[in-house]
């Protein structure tokens, strides 16, 4: 089984992080009864010092490189992903996609509908490249900008809905669908450092959302026994 993570910053992480994948490829590695890779282009740190994605600086060195793969991007969202990702599930051959996406956008790109409709153009584009994909999507984690801004933190919740809607149209046997759940009592003030990002018990909470997510659905796995 092959995984592709796709994401923004909350994703790709910065220099010195551990990152949700890293969790992730942790729990794959204990709780997965059959083999797996975790496939993508990219294998880089965001580095905040130079505003390039060309750090190595994981915060476990031992993290294998074959394991670092991804597709995220600093300042990335939908909007980028839609047009690539065609040519990346061709290249990279994943059979499940694992995606965090839709707060960047909200917040510099495009209003919740907007978004939708590049999150509906992703699912189309990649199917047509592997016509069996699967894939997890995240909801929107709103950050300490919706507590400032009502109409903000109202467009993350009308991007929810319409991300919950968007699976339920799009989902098919051969091509599952599957919206997780935001992470069981996930708090911005404790589970990021900046008020987005993910410190360490963040990226378990992360990580349990897609574990729990695909064990109770599809029965991968298990579920994500790593405690904040």
């Amino acid at each position: 089984m092959r995984f592709m993570f796709v994401g923004d910053s909350m994703t790709i992480g910065a220099a010195g992080d551990y990152t949700w994948r890293y969790r992730m490829w942790q729990h794959l590695r204990t709780h997965l009864d059959e083999p797996f890779a975790i496939v993508g282009p990219r294998s880089t740190l965001h580095e905040k010092a130079t505003d390039t994605p060309t750090s190595y600086d994981y915060a476990d060195p031992s993290f294998p490189e074959r394991a670092r793969r991804h597709l995220a991007g600093w300042g990335e969202g939908w909007l980028h992903m839609a047009p690539m990702i065609a040519d990346e599930v061709r290249k990279n051959r994943p059979d499940v996609l694992l995606i965090s996406l839709g707060l960047i956008d909200l917040g510099f790109y495009t209003n919740a509908e907007q978004t939708e409709a590049n999150l509906r153009d992703f699912i189309a584009n990649a199917r047509t490249a592997n016509p069996d994909i699967a894939a997890v999507l995240l909801p929107v984690i709103p950050n300490t900008r919706a507590d400032l801004d009502p109409d903000f933190a109202g467009q993350c919740d009308e991007l929810n809905t319409r991300m919950a809607k968007a699976v339920a149209d799009l989902d098919t046997p051969a091509s599952p669908l599957l919206l997780a759940s935001r992470p069981a009592a996930y708090d911005i003030l404790l589970d990021t450092y900046d008020g987005t990002h993910p410190n360490a018990s963040g990226e378990h909470r992360l990580a349990a959302a897609f574990a729990d997510a695909m064990h109770q659905a599809w029965g991968i796995g298990a579920p994500y026994a790593t405690a904040p």
